[in-house]
């Protein structure tokens, strides 16, 4: 009973984090018995797009899971938003000032580079000859970007290194500072399981290693190839063989790859393993994510057709997928015998803006590096931007030139955090060697188109 207690209640105050959380559990008085928690995110899910589709779909799954549970329609996503700090949300309860995960490719100042350049092309260099490094927790750490497993998982020579440590290798799941709800689960006797888009997402695993027993992380930046156990993925739907393209550029063929993490689950709730190799028993704590709502909210040919939200055909598409693929598992759960003991988490790592597609300014030509100069030592920009100086002296200065009425309209920023207005949200980044010397929150709808 303290096991079921304590992950109901840790998962109820996690849930509380992404822009849209649906909590099932049918109303039996609050007696009931919670042995098993599936954790679903539907990247790029908006509340909106839950209660537009609820309230058009009233025969669907998410309308039937939402009549029947509880719907956090004002919950917001982690600050700043994206996969890797909106999932440690999810797991940790914890925001980037405390999990240390800004995004999946960031900066330390006190790690050293990989020992060698690793596939996206970040540089390898000495240890520890050189501190500060950019850190890549995507697919540029797979042994072979280009491969549904990655070629094999994480090369360790793409891997950053800890001078301070005799330069060993750092681990994703060792970069992370907190505990995950997966390790609670372990150390009270639970079994775990978790299943998204990369490798490097073996981080769920948490500081000690060992929080998910049954991990799976197919690449889903490899080059797309047929998948004869899913109608319509074989041949591929739409053949994409440019390295790191992946599986994002077509919506059916994200809705193919969905389906890897589809059948996890599946697998998963019959007792086997994600993979049906073994019969290990049901989880009592496993989930996976979807990606196909956040390409639809993406692709030029999908999108919303209004301000209101109202969805294009193509991201009707992608929204029908992931309902029908809840379908699947409430009537697995329901077939199994496990549906009334299994507490079903919806939500997001994140959404997708703008809905106003009229709102959406792409900012590219390498910037906001290039306005910046020499000083930035690396930054990530989407939907704002993160940015580590060579010298945090500097902030000032780089302040200044972004301050510039010019320089601002070209960035569509609309808000600069630095120096104290940074410290009041976030940690201290003349103290804490992951924090950005500058955070950027840009206006709705700008979005970079590339990494620096």
């Amino acid at each position: 009973m303290h096991l079921r207690k304590s992950l109901l209640a840790a998962l109820l105050a996690a849930s509380l984090l992404p822009l849209s959380v649906l909590a099932h559990a049918d109303n039996d008085g609050g007696h009931r018995h919670v042995k098993h928690v599936l954790l679903i995110s539907v990247d790029g899910l908006h509340a909106l797009d839950l209660s537009n589709y609820v309230a058009t779909h009233s025969n669907s799954t998410l309308a039937y899971l939402s009549h029947r549970g509880v719907t956090y329609s004002n919950a917001a996503t982690s600050q700043p938003s994206d996969s890797f700090p909106g999932l440690a949300s999810l797991v940790t309860g914890g925001s980037p000032t405390t999990t240390g995960l800004w995004y999946d490719d960031t900066y330390d100042r006190a790690l050293s580079p990989p020992a060698q350049t690793d596939g996206l092309g970040n540089p390898g260099g000495p240890c520890p000859g050189k501190i500060g490094t950019n850190v890549a927790w995507d697919e540029a750490i797979d042994v072979d970007l280009t491969k549904l497993d990655g070629g094999g998982g994480i090369n360790p020579n793409y891997l950053t290194r800890d001078p301070l440590r005799n330069c060993v290798v750092v681990l994703p799941h060792q970069y992370l500072r907190v505990n995950t709800i997966f390790e609670v689960v372990k150390a009270n006797g639970g079994t775990t399981a978790w299943t998204d888009k990369h490798p490097s997402y073996e981080w769920t695993n948490g500081p000690s290693g060992r929080g998910v027993d049954d991990f799976y992380g197919p690449e889903i930046n490899s080059i797309p190839v047929a998948l004869p156990q899913f109608p319509g993925c074989s041949p591929v739907p739409a053949v994409d063989t440019t390295p790191d393209d992946g599986w994002t550029t077509d919506l059916r063929n994200i809705q193919c790859y969905d389906s890897l993490h589809v059948q996890a689950v599946l697998n998963q709730i019959d007792g086997y393993t994600h993979d049906h190799s073994r019969w290990v028993g049901v989880p009592t704590l496993f989930g996976t994510n979807f990606q196909a709502v956040s390409v639809g909210e993406k692709l030029k040919v999908a999108g919303y057709a209004d301000v209101l939200g109202t969805p294009s055909a193509g991201l009707a598409s992608e929204l029908d997928f992931v309902d029908q693929s809840l379908g699947k598992f409430v009537a697995e759960l329901k077939k199994q015998g496990i549906y009334e003991d299994t507490l079903i988490i919806v939500g997001a790592k994140h959404g997708q803006s703008p809905i106003d597609v009229s709102k959406r300014v792409g900012i590219g030509g390498g910037q906001p590096t290039a306005t910046i100069g020499a000083a930035d030592a690396f930054d990530i920009s989407d939907d704002g931007s993160l940015i580590w100086l060579t010298d945090s002296s500097l902030t000032p200065s780089v302040v200044t030139t972004l301050s510039e009425p010019a320089n601002q309209q070209a960035l569509g920023i609309q808000e600069i955090f630095a120096g104290q207005s940074l410290i009041n949200k976030f940690n201290d980044p003349t103290k804490d060697p992951r924090t950005p010397d500058i955070v950027l929150k840009v206006n709705t709808g700008v979005i970079s188109s590339l990494r620096n």
